[in-house]
């Protein structure tokens, strides 16, 4: 019976401390432990530099809306902005490197150039979004193929888990991150698609190689 009474006694004390603990959590750090969760289920022992990036608290935003050209807020005016970031953006035929912002906004993703939108990608159309297993920050956001997409967006950004956390979480398409391996496919437009290439080497470096194929260094 003192068995039975103890046992009963310590799920209670669990139980109460689990509850003290919930209820101090603030929603600060309750988004935090969320995003944390998806970027575990979709990158831990997938690819390079997840252990390093779990002490790392996620940022709300990298830049603030004050930072974006008045053009594009005005553009994108009534739609919410959620988190911008610099990112490198790579031309998809020449794979020449071009300093933009992503504009991650409720409903969609926006590549920015100054005070011009680039390209703009509805959540809802968004066919998958592809990183590799090493430790570079390249991110390929995959679109339709029709007269209103350029082709696949090809992007590489410093803060990567952190980036395509936001971008799937927003999307509400967490199951469709692919972590690769060797290489991946993209789409130019017109129906034609390119290569990219991933290899592991002494310095980081993106270029195109003499096969014509983004290589990812």
């Amino acid at each position: 019976f003192l068995m039975q009474t103890s046992e009963k006694l310590q799920k209670i004390c669990i139980r109460n401390l689990v509850r003290k603990y919930c209820r101090g959590v603030t929603a600060e750090r309750k988004a935090q432990l969320q995003q944390k969760v998806v970027t575990s289920a979709v990158f831990r022992g997938k690819k390079e530099g997840y252990l390093q990036s779990l002490n790392q608290p996620f940022l709300d935003t990298r830049l603030k809306e004050s930072d974006i050209n008045p053009k594009v807020l005005q553009l994108i005016q009534g739609e919410k902005i959620k988190y911008v970031t610099p990112v490198v953006k790579y031309d998809r035929n020449g794979f020449k490197a071009r300093d933009r912002l992503l504009v991650l906004t409720q409903s969609s993703a926006y590549v920015v150039e100054m005070a011009k939108i680039k390209q703009k990608i509805d959540y809802t159309t968004l066919k998958g979004i592809s990183t590799s297993n090493l430790s570079d920050g390249i991110v390929v956001i995959h679109v339709p193929e029709d007269n209103k997409q350029k082709g696949d967006v090809i992007l590489q950004c410093e803060h990567v888990f952190e980036t395509v956390t936001k971008l799937c979480m927003l999307a509400n398409k967490q199951n469709l991150v692919k972590v690769v391996k060797g290489s991946l496919q993209f789409r130019i437009g017109s129906g034609k698609e390119g290569t990219m290439v991933f290899a592991v080497g002494q310095e980081p470096q993106v270029f195109k190689a003499k096969t014509g194929q983004l290589t990812v260094v």
